[in-house]
């Protein structure tokens, strides 16, 4: 299908999701495919996690932010996306597919936020910091 009518379609499409949650679910299901080596079926819970390592990629600290300023804060939204896409012809749904498989895979916001990887960062236990187990400074 041509990016064009792809695009109107997905404009066809808009209401309580941006356009650009139909693209950026678009996007994670192809992030997903690129890291394997043969294109296979992606279960719900692989493209929940596939978009949140895309959400991260792509937005950083922001993704949180920017996934809720299109309507995804969870996962159910992302298979609430999906759907949407199958009834459009944008996706094809297996016979094993089901809405219920996006259902709470994990917490998004969490996942985005909490659980952000630092990269280079090392946490370092300082004594006489609280928590920290070394005791209190006087």
């Amino acid at each position: 299908m041509p990016t064009q009518d792809l695009l109107e379609k997905i404009e066809q499409l808009a209401g309580e999701y941006h356009q650009r949650a139909y693209v950026f679910v678009l996007a994670a299901l192809e992030y997903c495919q690129r890291k394997r080596a043969v294109r296979t079926h992606i279960s719900g819970e692989e493209l929940a996690f596939a978009a949140r390592d895309l959400a991260r990629e792509q937005f950083g600290l922001m993704a949180r932010t920017v996934l809720a300023s299109w309507g995804i804060k969870s996962t159910d939204d992302v298979g609430n996306v999906v759907f949407r896409l199958i009834e459009a012809d944008l996706l094809i749904r297996g016979e094993n597919d089901h809405l219920e498989d996006f259902v709470s895979v994990f917490d998004l916001g969490d996942a985005l936020e909490q659980d952000y990887p630092w990269l280079g960062v090392v946490r370092e236990v300082h004594a006489g910091y609280p928590g920290s187990g070394g005791g209190s400074q006087t």
